[in-house]
């Protein structure tokens, strides 16, 4: 096994809004939000006239998924509950070759209704529901500890549970040398948790993710490339996504500028970090240097921003994988 990831199984729900709905909703645009199930309901009869395309995801699963897509072995553990979305979660891992090691609760399968504004932003309203209840015990050790990589999301930590399975397998992964990969994935994770974040990045972590605004968080910096300096000193690793601009990636101090690949004019943001991230751990899975695995992560995230959805078709599959074989040589 390549890479294991602890994340939130959701359903997402995806569709197309107006920034005046994003308003009357009281919801913070371009972020998640974490909402209860009043909330949920309250957003759904809100768009339940407009088109919306329901499909598997979460930050971390569109991450493992991804990489199985491009030939590396992930597992994926989490929470789900025992409904129909969480049979459909399961089926759809088994049809993507993702091995599976969720667990089952009375709790309703989490949901994530993905607003997508016409700027292309997308804004996230996410109802954890049976996520809020995975916790250390449900964590199968020996399995987390086979994997070369362990990943996860700043999303583990809005729940005490969560972070307890998290913290859980870092001591462990961290006496047997495991690479351990972290994307901070959301400003709103560190303003709760800035204090916290920046100890676990200084303390285990060996890939850090970042996008401008996470960093800018975390450092009380806009400059990304001072973020990335900063952040550097704390991970051997560091990466900041600065959109449109590309990426800065430090590499034991030693700092790339990675262009944008791809589109400047997006049609769905939603799975640009998780693709960014899946594109990378699989340059360091199979070799390349790190100014390369960046350059892989900017291919991908260009691609999928081109599509609705966080992840790739069969035939895109087949298309990229393609790209990277004759483009990127490590």
């Amino acid at each position: 096994m390549a890479v294991y990831g602890i994340g939130n199984p959701l359903i997402d729900y995806l569709c197309y809004v107006n920034d005046e709905d994003i308003s009357s909703l009281g919801l913070f645009k371009g972020t998640m939000n974490l909402i209860d199930s009043e909330k949920r309901n309250e957003i759904i009869d809100h768009i339940k006239n407009l088109d919306i395309r329901y499909s598997c995801g979460g930050s971390c699963p569109n991450t493992m998924i991804t990489l199985r897509s491009l030939s590396v072995e992930t597992t994926l553990a989490g929470g789900i509950g025992r409904d129909e979305h969480g049979k459909m979660y399961k089926n759809r891992l088994d049809e993507l070759d993702v091995k599976n090691e969720l667990v089952e609760n009375n709790w309703p399968t989490g949901t994530s209704i993905i607003l997508i504004t016409p700027d292309k932003e997308r804004t996230m309203c996410t109802y954890l529901g049976a996520n809020r209840y995975f916790s250390k015990e449900n964590v199968n050790m020996a399995s987390a500890l086979s994997a070369d990589i362990f990943y996860f999301t700043g999303y583990m930590w809005d729940t005490e549970s969560q972070k307890g399975a998290i913290k859980s397998v870092l001591d462990k992964a961290k006496d047997k040398n495991m690479k351990i990969a972290f994307d901070i994935a959301d400003p709103f994770a560190v303003g709760r948790n800035r204090s916290t974040f920046y100890s676990l990045i200084r303390d285990y972590i060996d890939i850090v993710f970042a996008n401008s605004e996470e960093a800018r968080y975390l450092f009380d910096n806009y400059d990304a490339y001072e973020c990335v300096k900063n952040m550097g000193k704390l991970a051997p690793v560091a990466v900041v996504k600065n959109g449109k601009k590309g990426s800065f990636v430090s590499d034991n101090g030693n700092i790339y500028s990675i262009p944008l690949y791809g589109t400047t004019n997006p049609v769905d943001t939603t799975g640009a970090g998780d693709t960014y991230a899946a594109g990378f751990l699989y340059g360091v899975e199979k070799g390349f240097d790190m100014k390369t695995s960046a350059e892989i992560a900017s291919y991908l995230a260009g691609e999928i921003i081109s599509q609705m959805g966080a992840q790739f078709s069969k035939e895109k599959t087949v298309e990229v994988k393609n790209y990277i074989e004759k483009n990127f040589s490590g």
